[in-house]
């Protein structure tokens, strides 16, 4: 099982692209400038502020982040909320998506199914998605959710969500 890591992927730091051990990606980057356009969008991500989630790696195909497990993020056996870890899982996959659209396009999630495998006890939650393979229309991603336990990563969930690109012209009109 792949562990999680604290600040940077392995993929972002040697410059390759991100996914998880295939020989080559299944995707194009579309717009070289995918970084500067996602830290763009973070700054309108309200809900995302709200539970205190941050991206902490945006790499090709690739994103990561933290939340702290706050006393309102936990469910009433004191674990992490299913809610909680479905949506930064969602998060993670979906900006992954972004990564690799044309600058004009956007991503909605047009399916998401969440396996919980392990209860959600630590400090923190660590969230990894990548994009498994783009498309024109659609995105193929996945997601992993690592409950961070004293400084040990344990999975707690896996996610599959299929991503799906909003053009230019699906939205013509619409301000946000």
């Amino acid at each position: 099982m792949e562990q999680p890591l604290q600040n940077e992927s392995a993929a972002a730091q040697n410059g390759t692209t991100a996914w998880q051990g295939t020989a080559a990606p299944l995707f194009k980057v579309a717009n070289p400038n995918f970084k500067a356009r996602i830290e763009k969008y973070l700054q309108g991500q309200h809900f995302m502020k709200l539970i205190g989630f941050d991206l902490t790696v945006i790499a090709p195909g690739r994103t990561e982040g933290f939340v702290d497990l706050r006393t309102d993020l936990l469910q009433q056996r004191g674990l992490a909320h299913g809610g909680l870890i479905a949506t930064i899982a969602d998060i993670t996959a979906g900006f992954a998506a972004y990564t690799v659209v044309p600058e004009d396009h956007h991503v909605v999630t047009g399916e998401l199914k969440v396996s919980y495998l392990n209860p959600g006890i630590g400090q923190q939650l660590h969230a990894v998605g990548w994009v498994l393979k783009g498309g024109r229309k659609m995105n193929f991603c996945e997601a992993e959710v690592y409950a961070i336990n004293n400084g040990k990563p344990l999975l707690v969930a896996k996610a599959t969500t299929t991503m799906a690109t909003i053009f230019p012209e699906d939205i013509a009109g619409h301000k946000p």
